[in-house]
Order: structure tokens, then sequence, then C-alpha cells
């Protein structure tokens, strides 16, 4: 699939000041769009996308596509057919894009289908696992799909309510202390919990995995909460926090500002814009921030040598 765009590929950073400052930042909650969404602005919305990103001084947007994002099969249960075009999609942006890397999104409802999935698009580049609410995230139905992350060093981002009081149509829906089960099993793995500034309680999410070491809270969601940022830092600390933006990236640079009034020194603001997404993600993953930084200090990928 071609990979249409009329923003600038090279990557080159804009003449304008960056606003979210110099510092290296990674975005690992991004969404992108294709031909086969049933949008004509398809296009827009992606430049739309870097334009900002250029903006806020984003130097890598790591992305997955839901299938065709309901317009085929279903946004959260994609048929095997929309899963492929849309891997295919992400796959190509981020071939003709050397700021985009790419998640494989899969449904665990067909494992078979999901593990050669993975395996076909780790293969192509990608370098990360995106799970919907397609499943409960304590089903076993999602343990071959951890153990093969396991194996290829690759975090899995999972879509989560921050606390599910109830089922929801069009969806399986889980909430922290469901994904916190499956982290439990899957100690070697890297879960990135999503957007707990998506909406819903917060203040649930946290007890619920602040125990669990491998378990990630990603900041994204269009949620600006008093006290959602402090309390979050203080159940599991800067480098178990890891900067996003989803859908609504003002949002994602207000709350990177906000993370300086809450008391992050220098090197925990290191460890969230972009040294816990270097640890978590495979070696090699950002070739980008390896040409700013250099090898050797990009290779550093122990956060705890940030924190010191």
């Amino acid at each position: 699939m071609a990979a249409r765009t009329s923003a600038d590929a090279s990557g080159t950073a804009s003449a304008h000041r960056r606003l979210a400052g110099e510092e290296p930042l990674v975005d690992m909650h991004a969404h992108f769009f294709h031909p086969d969404c049933g949008r004509d602005d398809w296009v827009e919305r992606n430049d739309a996308r870097l334009r900002a990103g250029e903006r806020i001084g984003i130097d890598v947007h790591i992305g997955s596509v839901l299938g065709t994002f309901g317009f085929t099969s279903p946004t959260y249960f994609p048929s095997p057919r929309d899963v492929t075009l849309g891997n295919d999609a992400m796959l190509a942006l981020a071939r003709a894009d050397r700021r985009i890397r790419a998640y494989v999104a899969v449904n665990p409802n067909d494992t078979s289908h999901a593990l050669d999935e993975i395996a076909r698009c780790a293969a192509r580049g990608a370098i990360g696992i995106k799970l919907a609410a397609s499943r409960r995230a304590d089903d076993p139905l999602l343990d071959p799909i951890a153990e093969d992350a396991a194996r290829r060093g690759f975090p899995i981002l999972h879509h989560i309510w921050q606390h599910r009081r109830r089922e929801w149509p069009g969806q399986e829906a889980s909430d922290g202390v469901e994904y916190g089960r499956l982290a439990k099993r899957h100690p070697t793995v890297a879960f990135i919990l999503a957007h707990i500034g998506g909406g819903g309680d917060w203040a649930h999410t946290l007890p619920a995995v602040e125990d669990l070491p491998n378990v990630v809270l990603d900041l994204s969601g269009s949620g600006v909460d008093r006290g959602m940022l402090d309390a979050a830092y203080r159940a599991v600390g800067a480098e178990r926090l890891i900067w996003g933006c989803d859908i609504t990236m003002e949002t994602g640079l207000a709350k990177l500002r906000a993370l300086s009034v809450v008391g992050l020194s220098a090197a925990e603001m290191s460890a969230v814009r972009w040294r816990n997404s270097a640890r978590i993600f495979p070696a090699g993953a950002f070739r980008e921030l390896e040409a700013r930084l250099g090898p050797t200090r990009l290779a550093n990928r122990d956060v705890g040598n940030a924190l010191v």
C-alpha cells in the first residue's frame, strides 16, 4: 500500500522553537489513517499529526492502525483481512517517514492469525504489539501473544478503561485489575497500560498495578485532571511513566509541561520523555535518536542510570 502524505518525510527539524524543549521526545501512543478507513481526509489527518509533532518537538511517533476503524468490520473486533490491511498501512507509513514506527495490531480472538501477523510485521519493522478492547485482558487467549512478545522483546500496548464498571457495546473492555493479572503471568514482558488520561477512574488503576514492575503507565488521553500526574508519579515513580498523546496532542503537551510542576527532576523528565521508551522497546528501534545523541548515549538502556 502506498503511504500517501504531503508532509515532509525527511524528519528535518522545524524552524520553530520546539514547544516541548530540545530534549528528545517519543510519542509512544499514536494513530494514523489510510484510504480504506472510509474518510476522505486521511492524508490531511496524518499530515496534521506530523506537523503538530514537529511543532511540539516529537522525534518519534510509534503508531498503530486498528483495521479500518470500523468502516468494514468493527474497530475492536476487526476481521483478519482488516487487521492485515491496517498493519500494511502502518508499515508503509513507517517506511516512508523516518519519524514513524509501527506497532502490529492484532485481534486475539483469532490466535493463529494474530501470531502469524506478529511474525510477518516484526520481519517488516514493527517494534511492539497493540491490543485493543477485543478480549478481556486476563483471558487465557492473550497468553500466546504475551509469550510471543517475551520471545521477541516486544512491549504490549493494551487499550484500558480506567475502572470498568459495566459491559460496553462493541468492545470487551478491560481495566487495570484485569490487565494486572495478565502482567503477573508474564513478568518478563513490558505491558503499557494505555491512556490513564483517557477518561474514567484513574485512581482505581494506580493501586491495581503499583506493585507490578513490568506495567508502565501511558500518560496519554484527553484528560488533564488536577492531581492525576501527581498520584501516578507517587504510585509508580518516573521509571514507570511513559509519555504519549493518543488522539489529542495538545493535552499531551500540557501534561508534559505539568510534570515539571509535579516535581520531576531533569533525569526523571528524560526518563518519561524518551529513556523509558528506549528501555522497553527493542534495541535499534530509534535510529533517529541515535543520530541525534550518538549510539553510546542511546545504548544506555538502563533507566536506573538516568535517575541517579
